[in-house]
């Protein structure tokens, strides 16, 4: 029988690094620890299975599309 092997990376391209790199603005820093924070904890709530159905392509592409689509759209409230 043969193992499957699953090459799936959810925090592909991620920078989960505390430390602040050297051409980062402290608002990227911060900014960028919250992010970090925030995936962390939904990771852990939901399990890599369902994290993985969510994100097929890893979280960072999710985050790119959504800087891309304008809030308007959306349907957010002001």
């Amino acid at each position: 029988m043969t193992k499957i092997v699953d090459n799936y990376s959810a925090f592909n391209e991620v920078n989960l690094s505390n430390a602040r790199s050297e051409n980062e603005s402290f608002e990227d820093y911060k900014t960028r620890q919250k992010q970090n924070k925030e995936i962390t904890k939904l990771y852990t709530t939901v399990g890599r299975d369902n994290f993985k159905q969510m994100f097929p392509n890893g979280i960072i592409e999710a985050i790119k599309k959504s800087k891309e689509i304008p809030q308007e759209e959306l349907g957010e409230a002001k």
